[in-house]
């Protein structure tokens, strides 16, 4: 983290857990564990069904609730999606575009990932853009190219003005949900390279000021070695954000 440049952001992912119930509930428990931890935003991003309720629970503490995708047209025959104005008109501030589950599921492409973006900052929302390379590609030793790629085609197209509302995550699709973890060495080399690739498309001191979060398996027992990168601005984070104790850990670790 560098504290002294850039925001670090703690992001979790809730992915298809819990009921609006189940969503109160977790808040209200989580609440007390992060209160006052504020060297970090603390984000949970949820099914459609329980944001209402979790912003209801989140309401006057330092949690933020933002949402797990959103569709790139403002309306219209697209079943089952949900618009950016959707989401800003119950007071969504956050959004995650393009995270691998998505893509891997959900044939989600580059393109249709910076249409999202392009929709969700247009709508005044904060975009989590997810990118990461698959094990065949980091086995290949091509993750450099291929998340440099990501990088400028999930970019095309939004200013220097806009990018001040993204945080990219960076998240090695081999490690999601798998269990494995980069190592804080392999987590700090690719998010250096990300940021030396928004370097060359907005300049240095652009790129200096973009919170570059690690997505993958991070949990309460390795976040403090990755976070203590300088590269490394925050967390995405999956199953650990489901368990209140380990997701305050996390947050503790960045203060």
């Amino acid at each position: 983290m560098n504290p002294a440049k850039r925001r670090t952001v703690i992001a979790g992912n809730w992915k298809m857990n819990f009921t609006p119930a189940q969503a109160k509930e977790f808040i209200k428990n989580v609440t007390p564990l992060v209160a006052g931890k504020d060297n970090c935003d603390i984000i949970f991003c949820a099914p459609y069904v329980t944001i209402a309720a979790a912003m209801e629970a989140a309401e006057g503490t330092n949690i933020k609730i933002g949402a797990e995708n959103v569709h790139f047209a403002p309306k219209g025959a697209y079943t089952g999606e949900v618009s950016a104005e959707m989401l800003r008109a119950i007071g969504v501030e956050y959004v995650i575009v393009g995270h691998s589950e998505r893509r891997q599921y959900f044939a989600e492409t580059d393109e249709t990932v910076n249409l999202r973006t392009k929709a969700a900052l247009a709508a005044g929302m904060k975009v989590i853009l997810c990118l990461g390379e698959v094990k065949e590609e980091r086995l290949a030793g091509i993750t450099d190219e291929v998340v440099g790629m990501q990088t400028k085609l999930d970019l095309a197209g939004i200013t220097a003005e806009e990018l001040k509302n993204v945080i990219i995550a960076y998240e090695p699709v081999w490690a999601i949900g798998t269990g494995l973890t980069a190592t804080p060495e392999q987590a700090q080399e690719t998010c250096a390279v990300i940021r030396k690739v928004v370097a060359g498309l907005y300049g240095e001191e652009v790129a200096e000021g973009v919170t570059i979060q690690y997505g993958g398996s991070m949990n309460d027992a390795n976040a403090a070695e990755l976070l203590a990168k300088p590269d490394v601005d925050g967390g995405l984070i999956g199953g650990a954000s489901l368990v209140p104790e380990k997701f305050a850990a996390i947050v503790e670790a960045a203060q």
